[in-house]
């Protein structure tokens, strides 16, 4: 039976998931290389699948009016997008192949951060390991439809800001780029309730912190959006905002429930023990003999009763 290549080999497993730092960087260069190969399965069949991606990729821009749009064809309502060098056509066509490589193979790759991660973790933990892959994987695609909705209104309203009487010549590089950069962002920032969960489950964000912060913690978000988004105008900018927003005050919600149940658990746990301490108290009271005096005392008979000489 062949065996796999050295740098592809799994490291033996510590049962207290600790390992030196040279082994450490071993498993993450392992990780790392699955990763790449499963991303680049994803990228060779999507290849073969290219024209189906760019004409899902163009409908935004062919969604905006014919006028703005320039087009070389007889009819104008032709949607076209040129590229003025030689190999801008292969560069686009690979670009567009990786990127449906990463989104189309992302539940497998994110299995390999959580393996990294998981060693680490205490066995109750290791458990969210389908949960994680399975929300990680829904918010990404969620935040990408979100953006690839915004992209039809987005894209109309920037290129309408040019004014009556000039159409846009967008090659198939700047276009895609900026589509692409639009629906990673999106997909990435709707990940952020989830990063704030599993930290929470850590440990690291207790709730009363989040409720702290609460106010800064949206001023950010906005921020972050005016930022990421590669286009200027508030539309995009608030319809990224208000659902991080929405999704950050649920990651807050389930905060707070989270540790009510965690300090009830614990208060019943500490009251168990107090009880049990006690029984173990009065069980070893009950198990002790009284002390005996080694002489004994003389009992003195009252005055008024019957002695042993009358």
């Amino acid at each position: 039976m062949p065996r796999l290549p050295k740098v592809l080999r799994r490291e033996p497993e510590n049962p207290d998931g600790r390992m030196p730092v040279m082994d450490h960087l071993r498993e993450l260069r392992r990780r790392i290389i699955i990763m790449v190969i499963i991303v680049a399965a994803g990228a060779v069949v999507a290849w073969f699948f290219y024209d189906q991606l760019l004409n899902f990729l163009k409908k935004p821009y062919c969604a905006v009016p014919a006028k703005y749009r320039y087009s070389t064809a007889a009819d104008p309502k032709v949607c076209q997008l040129v590229y003025p060098g030689v190999l801008d056509g292969f560069t686009s066509r690979l670009k567009i192949v990786v990127i449906a490589g990463i989104v189309g193979t992302g539940p497998l790759w994110l299995y390999q951060i959580w393996a990294f991660i998981t060693p680490g973790l205490r066995k109750n933990e290791r458990k969210y390991t389908v949960w994680f892959i399975l929300s990680s994987s829904l918010l990404f695609i969620a935040g990408m439809a979100l953006a690839f909705t915004v992209l039809y209104r987005g894209l109309k309203a920037v290129l309408e800001l040019a004014g009556s009487g000039t159409a846009a010549l967008l090659t198939i590089n700047e276009y895609i780029s900026f589509v692409t950069l639009m629906l990673i962002i999106f997909g990435c920032a709707f990940e952020l309730p989830l990063i704030v969960i599993m930290a929470n489950l850590a440990g690291a964000l207790p709730s009363k912190l989040l409720r702290k912060t609460q106010r800064i913690a949206i001023f950010l978000i906005f921020v972050f959006a005016a930022v990421t988004t590669p286009s200027t105008d508030p539309f995009t900018m608030c319809a990224m905002a208000v659902p991080m927003v929405v999704l950050y005050e649920l990651a807050v919600l389930f905060a707070v429930i989270h540790d009510k149940r965690k300090a009830k658990r614990k208060a019943a746990e500490k009251a168990a023990a107090e009880a049990a301490g006690e029984r173990e108290k009065i069980a070893a009271n009950d198990n002790t003999p009284s002390p005996i005096d080694p002489i004994p005392q003389r009992i003195e008979a009252p005055d008024d009763e019957w002695s042993d000489i009358t």
